[in-house]
């Protein structure tokens, strides 16, 4: 007679991989090095939690599933629950190189045996404060993107009927628009296509509205007395603003986590890529990984830095005579104007200009 999963592994150790989806959950379970049993069920937490409690009744249970649209709210559930929970980075998950099947069942499996292995690398996971303040940044860069889309709409509109005559070329300022507004307003022009014309340039001022109000929480952030004293940190930092510091302050959370430099360099893609094999060493571009729009406002950031540091300006042009390259040069500011705000934040002491780390 088989006997019940749960009177073999009462009080033992087992480890869980699960494969995220949007509206079922697959599960691996491992134990001594086998898997020991394999199921699905709808992606509700309750009924994850019955399963745990049902089928391994006081065993200690981890749990392993890659970071995904789902975000952490999944983590959070677990650990409240008192279940051990790993989030890894999708792209750092170790696979077969002959691997040429996936799905799920797979995935899962893989999952399971890499948990138990101790093979794998976790995600920072911020609190629940932290992840729901750094919304606010994330969605004003979503509303930018947005305004730069409805700019380009208005000037192809302009271009396709032929509008565009005696308009200055290049970029537009928001002077500009409120002056081809008026523009419009005196010409002749047919009235469906100035009600279409209507209708973007007003989506474009409430979207310039909606950044306006992003801007003042941000603000209001910034003061509060969670982030407040990193922002006055990272804002002592010359070429950083109020605006940058407290985006940075969202996006990074607790430095400390980093150990060493090297690794924070990493998290923010700004190491070079390595090739090497045998005796053949050759380093590529950046690693990009992680967010680029951070790695966007370190380098602007850089450009204003070298002007006011000239520690930092001299890193610039020792990088730039050896390579030739202003974008090398201004990414290797950026790493090292990084690692220096890493520093600050750790010390909790305020930037010194020329003062080398």
């Amino acid at each position: 007679m088989k006997k019940r999963a749960q009177d073999i592994l009462r009080n033992e150790k087992i480890f869980v991989g699960l494969e995220d989806s949007k509206k079922t959950w697959q599960l691996c379970v491992r134990n001594n090095g086998v898997i020991i049993h394999e199921t699905s069920m709808p992606a509700k937490f309750e009924v994850l939690r019955n399963y745990f409690n049902n089928k391994f009744p006081e065993c200690q249970i981890q749990v392993i599933y890659e970071a995904g649209f789902k975000g952490f709210e999944l983590h959070d559930e677990l650990e409240a629950n008192g279940f051990d929970c790993i989030v890894t980075p999708p792209h750092t998950v170790t696979e077969e190189k002959c691997q040429r099947k996936k799905n799920d069942r797979i995935d899962c499996r893989r999952l399971a045996k890499n948990l138990e292995n101790g093979d794998y690398h976790s995600c920072y996971v911020p609190d629940k404060e932290l992840r729901e303040d750094r919304q606010i940044s994330r969605t004003y860069e979503q509303i930018q993107i947005d305004i730069t889309r409805v700019c380009n709409r208005i000037r192809r509109t302009l271009e396709f009927h032929g509008l565009d005559n005696g308009l200055s070329p290049g970029s537009w300022n928001k002077a500009m628009y409120a002056r081809v507004k008026l523009h419009l307003d005196d010409i002749e022009i047919s009235q469906s296509l100035r009600f279409s014309i209507k209708i973007m340039f007003n989506e474009l001022e409430q979207l310039r509205q909606l950044r306006k109000e992003i801007l003042q929480q941000l603000r209001t952030l910034a003061k509060s007395d969670r982030y407040k004293k990193n922002v006055e940190l990272i804002q002592s930092t010359p070429g950083i603003g109020m605006f940058t510091a407290i985006r940075l302050a969202l996006e990074w959370g607790d430095v400390s986590r980093f150990k060493r430099k090297e690794e924070f360099a990493s998290f923010l893609g700004l190491v070079p890529s390595d090739y090497s094999s045998g005796e053949k060493e050759r380093q590529g571009h950046i690693t990009k990984q992680g967010n680029s729009s951070v790695r966007s406002w370190l380098v602007e950031c850089s450009w204003m830095a070298i002007k006011h540091d000239p520690v930092l300006l001299d890193k610039y042009r020792r990088v730039l005579k050896n390579c030739g390259s202003k974008k090398k040069a201004i990414v290797a500011v950026a790493r090292k104007l990084a690692i220096r705000l890493r520093r600050i934040l750790l010390n909790g002491e305020p930037y010194v200009v020329g003062v080398v780390e």
